[in-house]
């Protein structure tokens, strides 16, 4: 068995070389992205493996074909940039890494609203300054808030937990309502009736197509005034402008956004040398009250390690046996 990794960074690289030596398969590691040209050096392998936030593009899949590769394994969760049509069209079967740490993601969204609540973003910035003043950076404590949790997944459960252990009231909506939530009762009817009744409206949910926004300056107007977002989940979940605008009018009091819905050429790229050709995205992250980071919830040992591995095992599963549990119906 031969396999290819395309897309890996260092920090990955160390993981995929464990594991090819534990389970004597041969894994070719390359830095370069999947794409029509690159998917060239995948000739004589047995299955494509990678990971990448630009879309794949279909002409990889004839190829993938053309070389008698019928399996795709992705290194993360997100299939939303992979063609299924082109994967039916070419027999090609997909797997993902469906969990790979969802206490990382949730551990993350909890620490960037206490940044926020505790106005360390402007702080910081002060102290740089040597400026020690406290005022006007007063925080507000989390134990007093109602914190709405849009989704109830892996991380959306992950992140109940600590918020309870915080001592926030929680709510929570899913359209696939998890038992274990329901005994609690924490499910409201609506994701209106979370907007409105939630100071802290934090989102797990997968993408919901281009144009379906979960945060737009509609469902703004129906929020509390100086709710916070918290946006650990996709991009496009939001529309950011209108969340940009209504935490300058102040009628919301910030916003955490680990993702967002043009960050894909952007994020986990080096930009310090140029000024950025992104105007909103300058002015959020000059902006105290919005937390901006480069997609990186997911980014620790345990996570990189999780993607890196269970992806190659998956593709052994499909290999070996013709079906893995990872494997996703593209129907």
């Amino acid at each position: 068995m031969k396999l290819i990794d395309y897309g890996v960074r260092d920090d990955e690289r160390p993981y995929i070389e464990e594991w090819s030596k534990d389970n004597n398969v041969e894994v070719k590691i390359v830095s370069d992205l999947l794409n029509p040209q690159t998917i060239e050096q995948a000739k004589g392998f047995d299955g494509v493996v990678a990971y990448q936030q630009l879309p794949y593009e279909p002409a990889i899949f004839d190829k993938m074909h053309d070389f008698d590769i019928h399996v795709l394994s992705l290194r993360n969760v997100g299939v939303d940039n992979v063609p299924f049509d082109a994967l039916k069209k070419n027999d090609i079967k997909l797997t993902n890494v469906p969990s790979y740490s969802p206490t990382a993601i949730a551990e993350y969204s909890v620490t960037g609203l206490m940044i926020l609540l505790r106005s360390m973003k402007s702080m910081i910035r002060k102290v740089d300054k040597h400026n020690f003043k406290w005022a006007p950076d007063i925080g507000r404590e989390l134990n007093e808030l109602t914190v709405g949790v849009a989704g109830t997944g892996r991380i959306g459960r992950a992140a109940i937990k600590i918020y309870q252990g915080f001592g926030a009231k929680v709510l929570a909506f899913d359209k696939y309502q998890n038992p274990d939530i329901e005994k609690q009762g924490l499910y409201v009817d609506s994701l209106e009736e979370l907007l409105q009744k939630s100071d802290v409206v934090t989102l797990h949910l997968p993408s919901l197509g281009k144009g379906n926004t979960v945060i737009n300056k509609d469902t703004i107007k129906g929020m509390k005034d100086n709710a916070i977002v918290v946006n650990t989940g996709r991009g496009d979940l939001i529309n950011t402008q209108d969340l940009y605008d209504a935490v300058v009018s102040e009628k919301l009091a910030g916003a955490v956004l680990d993702v967002y819905e043009n960050e894909v050429g952007i994020f986990n790229t080096d930009r310090s040398s140029e000024q950025l050709d992104d105007q909103l995205l300058s002015k959020m992250i000059d902006n105290p009250k919005i937390i901006v980071t480069p997609h990186i919830a997911f980014y620790t040992t345990t996570a990189v390690k999780n993607m890196a591995t269970i992806s190659l095992d998956s593709m052994m599963d499909e290999l070996n046996n013709g079906k893995s549990d990872n494997e996703i119906d593209l129907n």
